[in-house]
């Protein structure tokens, strides 16, 4: 089952049930679903794949998966999974229009690559980011992240694919310990 971390801001826990209004919400915001997977999808379909974070994921221990809090708010979701597209571990998340320009986009995804190198034992950590998503692709700049190769889409678009070594990573706290992991 997942662990829950927490970074200095951030709770990252499993989800519950409780969580479904929120999780839909935020998958439901075309500003945040634009960059995830194929894009929006219907509430129905969105409604689904929360179900099958309890059905699939959880129930058969396939991978990490987080609701990503501020204050008990419900304000991202995060997984750590491998992917064939990486052929590794790649990191996802996707944060509410509110808590964008807070870094917490940064702190987030530092506190994922803390733990596929902490806890998971990866030497490397992967993300695929749509070329056009400028933000992203600076919060993961800034933390090691460098540009492995392109990949074309069905659709035309662009996805980059990031790759982040161990002995690139800056040093990282691990998240919900107060231990700083040295990853260079």
């Amino acid at each position: 089952m997942n662990p829950s971390l927490h970074t200095d801001r951030l709770l990252l826990t499993p989800y519950t049930p409780a969580d479904e209004e929120e999780f839909v919400a935020l998958f439901q915001d075309v500003s945040v679903s634009r960059w995830m997977g194929d894009g929006p999808s219907t509430e129905a379909e969105d409604r689904a794949l929360f179900g099958r974070i309890f059905s699939k994921v959880y129930a058969e221990n396939r991978f990490e998966v987080w609701a990503v809090k501020v204050g008990g708010e419900l304000v991202g979701h995060a997984e750590i999974k491998p992917t064939e597209a990486s052929g590794g571990h790649e990191l996802i998340y996707a944060l509410a229009p509110s808590a964008w320009g807070r870094g917490l986009g940064t702190e987030l995804a530092l506190a994922l690559v803390g733990h596929g190198f902490g806890t998971l034992g990866l030497t490397e950590v992967h993300a695929t980011v749509a070329a056009e998503n400028a933000a992203s692709l600076a919060v993961l700049g800034r933390i090691g992240f460098a540009h492995v190769r392109d990949i074309q889409e069905d659709d035309g678009s662009t996805t980059r694919l990031l790759t982040c070594p161990r002995d690139s990573a800056p040093a990282v706290r691990t998240p919900g310990s107060s231990e700083t992991s040295h990853t260079r």
